[in-house]
């Protein structure tokens, strides 16, 4: 029997971490390519420092004679990316940050394995293995820590932007510890929240002054009491942020971008990748799943794990684990699952409608637990397969 009162912690990062400039990056021109053609193939990492942003990896049109046009706009995408962010920093501006683009054509060789039966049933990009996980712990199906680092970043975020309160700057990192008890959430026992500030002769008291009343705003009424321990900007000043103050690059916090650690990851990063990856496509098949069969009532906690060779189309395995929690067996669960989904490549990125250039949002405050959007983005947040699923039983 799992554990029913325990403490559990998560962290989460900001837009401008220096991991997540770079995760923005790649994403935004991940959207480019989608955008002039939908079966674009990409492949994109970001290496961010002081002054100097680095692009490489590889990119496929059908039409390559495009590839040159297109390679003329990274630089603007990257600028656009860093200006978004809110970076006018001495050391890290972008207007005069150096960017190189060394982005070139997708390798043959992978190509085949992906392409050798695209008229039917195309291969997996890679070998790999996805998980997905939803819990009935928050409205949205996440697990408490994580949901709640990401809603406190995002919050500050907002007023920044805003101008509500211009003294923050776009670095920041949030840490929840959770206390549980009886399984379900029920409190905040200690918060860690470092943020960037403009003005250096801001204190640690002083940052606390400003973030303090967000953070109340964010977390559920009661969550947070004498007994909390506060640590906001624990070390002191923290005036040079971004990759100024520490190197970034793509796909360095995966655990940020899932479940905080309350779930297992599968070990390969989302951003800069086009969803024939199954890296990608299909760790958001596998939360579409495990929060569908939440939805359904099928169990409060869900796990789905699927696993995939390059060149091949079908999952090699479905594994389902409800971690006691459910009303139907784990087999019957992986059972249903695979009735109501075609998980192929091809069929996942059909069904929840991957090939959009709806990744650039994806970048920061997590893949998982966001509303479904009108155009397709987050469409894998979506519970429209619970009635499908309890039908399948």
């Amino acid at each position: 029997m799992s554990r029913q009162n325990y403490t559990f912690t998560s962290e989460s990062v900001s837009e401008g971490h220096p991991d997540k400039v770079c995760d923005r990056i790649s994403d935004a021109v991940l959207d480019a390519f989608l955008n002039e053609e939908p079966e674009a193939r990409v492949a994109c990492e970001t290496f961010a420092t002081t002054n100097r942003v680095v692009i490489g990896g590889e990119v496929g049109l059908s039409d390559q004679d495009k590839l040159h046009d297109y390679m003329g706009r990274i630089e603007e995408i990257a600028r656009a990316c860093v200006k978004d962010i809110g970076y006018e920093q001495d050391k890290f501006h972008h207007e005069t940050v150096e960017v190189t683009n060394l982005l070139h054509e997708q390798s043959a060789h992978i190509a085949q394995g992906v392409d050798a039966a695209a008229d039917k049933d195309e291969g997996a990009g890679d070998q790999g293995i996805m998980f997905g996980y939803a819990t009935t712990e928050t409205p949205a199906l996440m697990p408490a820590p994580i949901q709640y680092s990401h809603a406190i970043l995002r919050r500050l975020a907002e007023v920044r932007k805003n101008g509500n309160e211009p003294a923050l700057g776009p670095d920041a990192k949030s840490q929840l510890s959770v206390v549980y008890r009886d399984g379900k959430p029920v409190g905040v026992s200690s918060i860690v929240l470092s943020t960037q500030h403009l003005d250096e002769a801001l204190s640690s008291a002083d940052i606390r002054a400003i973030v303090e009343p967000y953070i109340r705003e964010t977390l559920p009424e009661g969550w947070l009491t004498n007994e909390t321990e506060w640590h906001v900007n624990p070390t002191g000043k923290f005036v040079i942020g971004g990759p100024d103050g520490d190197a970034g690059l793509t796909g360095r916090k995966i655990i940020v971008d899932t479940y905080g650690g309350a779930a297992p990851h599968g070990g390969g990063a989302f951003s800069g990748k086009d969803p024939t990856k199954v890296d990608r496509s299909a760790a958001y098949a596998a939360r579409y799943l495990a929060k569908n069969v939440v939805a359904a009532g099928m169990a409060e906690r869900c796990t789905i794990q699927l696993s995939y060779a390059i060149g091949v189309s079908k999952p090699l395995s479905i594994y389902a684990d409800a971690h006691g929690t459910g009303e139907i067996s784990n087999a019957a669960i992986e059972n249903a699952v695979g009735q109501v989904m075609d998980l192929t490549p091809r069929g996942i990125r059909e069904h929840l409608q991957l090939n959009k250039p709806i990744y650039q949002r994806t970048a920061a405050y997590g893949h998982f637990g966001r509303d479904p959007e009108a155009d397709g983005g987050f469409s894998w947040e979506r519970t429209d397969l619970a009635d499908a699923l309890k039908a399948a039983v």
